[in-house]
């Protein structure tokens, strides 16, 4: 393989992840530019760049009306048994569902995804329950979301699944204590990382939740459990594994089960709200149940009315404190040793008992906005410095830093220096940020030198394109601010080596934004991509450089390139030739958009060339694009400015300009082809980012 032509080998990094269908809708969002904008640019780097065009970033956008990136606390928020917490299907397609068939086909399915239940959806037959598979979120629109008579299974081995806002009913049978229905609200056998949250279940024929067969890692909050005969069962095992956090649920008149706890290693119950209304056809037998070798702590819970609020077996352990008791009567126990200690696992808030009935009358159950009610958590800043000023001494410990499954941002400010090393932001860490705190770009730098060809250290084979990256960022939401990312392998010393490619930064997630960075290298600098073919991934670059000489803008995001400046740069020999782009594009999606830019460097005229078409592995399906308008190109572009790859020919996919200016710029003809106003009306910054709008952290 050429330093030039890529074949099948030339593949970068692409982890599996869902589907995700186009969207073809145009979303209208505004992008606001200053009319204040400079025509010229500020000043000259170092390397004969000129200073990008000075555009605003976007404002920042309005919060989901439904929390769907949420990720559960308690016990379902440990790193246990190779799962980082649990977050569901974030990172998947979002998908609305109203009728059976696509519950059942989108919940089974393989892939995560984020399934949006938007009606009163019938089991048919009655007791049916879904069997879902991993990596699932499955939420409530609003309150619209109804399972009525069935519910949901998860098998075993089934892990990081989220069920939340939902209304789950009525598969009640007509017998009271019923021993032939075995139709649950949500089941689950030997499950792990599981969050139950925010339902109101009632009316089944069986249990409303039945945890069995060591399902650990389980949080049960914010629930309404209510008219119903067995509420909350826990067990049917031997072993004594399972880690369970309820808590702020409402047990209202629900007769036995509230929860009852058998042989949980840990059972953590805070904030719960037992009541039984008195003068109704239920009566409560029990509340709080800690049975066998059950290790139970209760904490600041409020029991209303009820017979026997808290027993325990002999064998079990039980630690009581702090919760309140109106009008209850029976057994109200603890003791049997020391139990553990909950904060030895994770953080939490307890809420006054006597504030319970209040709140969680007030806040269990469904909600009509998730965003309403939820408060975002406030940004965190870790610091880096390499004198040992900072938290950390290399980004990737910072980064290291950050909890799974994090919602709110995390912005790891690093000071100025040179860091060496390799960083990796996994997809279960969004909203991450790294932000150079130093004056400029260039004080800034995070730098490596593999390249493909290079030999990982573990004796496994070469990185590959893709793991080459210096820095490599799988986590949705991540930005890189003020800094530069470098790869400064040495082409000239290892033109014996095949794979020369070496990657700078490499994106594989949605909704990135590159604010005022410099990302520089030769061969492949830049790989813009995607978790999967058929997963969308969009990318914002502002006011930023791109330097390189091959291919160094790759891959298959959906990326605007916008008042940036991309510098050319000659090859290891001194001589001129090269292609900017190399888009991937899967066939439907936006490819890369160059917008407002200049396109320059100290290299030859018309030796380079704007793009040509990479059918990444002899992929025929694909439709690669790039578009670059609005811009100015320097004599170094090509008078034909697209050529052909691997087979491939640039004129069956998608390449134009429009409106460009400079030296390097051309007339229309049928090697530079050119939109017009009304196709460039459909190209433009909004297009690319389908509703997204970035800000700055």
């Amino acid at each position: 393989m050429t330093a030039e032509r890529r074949t099948a080998q030339h593949t970068p990094h692409m982890p599996a992840g869902s589907s995700h269908r186009s969207r073809r809708t145009r979303l209208g969002v505004a992008i606001a530019v200053s009319t204040a904008l400079a025509a010229g640019f500020a000043a000259t780097t170092a390397n004969g760049a000129t200073e990008p065009r000075n555009t605003p970033y976007p404002a920042s956008s309005a919060a989901s009306p439904v929390r769907a990136d949420e990720a559960a606390d308690g016990f379902a928020s440990v790193d246990a048994l190779g799962q980082d917490g649990t977050y569901g299907g974030r990172g998947g397609e979002t998908v609305t569902v109203r009728t059976l068939a696509d519950l059942e086909k989108y919940a089974t399915a393989t892939q995560p995804y984020v399934i949006v239940v938007a009606a009163a959806i019938t089991m048919d037959p009655k007791g049916k329950e879904i069997k879902v598979a991993s990596d699932k979120t499955i939420i409530g629109s609003g309150t619209s979301g109804h399972i009525v008579g069935g519910g949901f299974f998860l098998g075993q081995g089934v892990h990081n699944v989220i069920i939340r806002n939902l209304t789950i009913r009525d598969s009640y049978a007509g017998t009271w204590n019923d021993k032939e229905h075995d139709w649950d609200a949500i089941q689950m056998d030997g499950a792990h990382h599981v969050w139950i949250d925010h339902n109101d279940l009632r009316n089944m024929a069986d249990g409303l939740i039945d945890s069995r067969k060591d399902t650990t890692y389980l949080t049960v909050s914010w629930n309404r459990l209510q008219h119903d005969n067995k509420a909350f069962g826990i067990g049917w095992t031997e072993n004594t594994t399972a880690d369970i956090t309820i808590h702020h649920n409402w047990f209202h008149e629900t007769e036995q089960r509230n929860p009852s706890t058998d042989n949980v290693a840990h059972a953590h119950l805070y904030n719960n709200f037992l009541q039984d209304d008195p003068g109704t056809d239920i009566t409560s037998s029990y509340g709080n149940y800690a049975r066998g070798h059950t290790n139970m702590v209760l904490e600041n819970s409020y029991f209303d009315g009820l017979n026997n609020p808290v027993t325990r077996d002999s064998t079990a352990t039980l630690v009581q404190r702090g919760s309140v008791f109106a009008g209850t009567s029976g057994r109200n126990e603890s003791g049997g040793g020391t139990s553990f200690d909950p904060r030895s696992y994770y953080a939490y808030t307890l809420d006054a008992a006597a504030d319970v009935p209040a709140l969680v009358k007030a806040g269990a159950g469904p909600r009509s906005s998730i965003a309403a009610a939820t408060t975002p958590a406030a940004a965190t800043t870790l610091t880096v410095a390499k004198d040992g000023s900072g938290q950390y001494g290399s980004v990737q410990a910072a980064v290291n830093a950050v909890p799974a499954g994090n919602t709110a941002r995390t912005v790891i400010a690093i000071a100025p220096g040179t860091y060496r090393e390799l960083v990796k932001i996994p997809s279960t860490k969004q909203n991450v940020t790294l932000q150079g705190t130093g004056p400029s770009r260039k004080s800034t730098v995070i730098v490596y030198d593999n390249a493909s060809g290079t030999q990982k250290p573990d004796g496994s084979g070469p990185y590959g394109t893709g793991g080459s990256a210096t820095v490599a960022a799988e986590g949705d939401g991540f930005q890189a601010r003020n800094l530069t990312i470098a790869n400064d392998f040495d082409e000239a010393a290892h033109q014996d080596m095949s794979g020369l490619q070496a990657v700078a930064l490499r994106t594989a997630a949605d909704k990135v934004f590159l604010d005022s960075i410099i990302t520089e290298g030769d061969q492949d600098t830049l790989l813009l991509d995607t978790a999967a073919k058929d997963r969308l991934g969009r990318v914002y670059m502002k006011n930023s450089y791109v330097v390189g000489n091959v291919d160094f803008i790759f891959g298959r995001a959906s990326a605007v390139i916008d008042a940036s400046v991309i510098t050319l740069k000659k090859r290891w020999n001194g001589s001129s030739a090269g292609y900017v782009t190399a888009p991937s594009t899967a066939a439907g999606r936006k490819g890369f958009l160059i917008n407002n830019s200049t396109v320059n460097g100290d290299v030859s005229a018309a030796t380079f060339y704007l793009g040509r078409p990479w059918h990444a592995g002899g992929d025929a399906t694909l439709d690669p694009m790039t578009t670059v308008r609005d811009s100015t190109l320097s004599a170094a572009i090509r008078p034909a400015p697209w050529t052909d790859m691997s087979g491939f020919s640039w004129k069956d996919d998608r390449f134009a300009e429009y409106r460009n200016d400079g030296p390097g710029a051309g007339t229309a003809s049928g090697d530079r082809p050119q939109l017009s106003d009304t196709g460039a009306a459909g190209q433009e910054v909004a297009d690319w980012l389908e509703g997204w709008t970035p800000s700055a952290s």
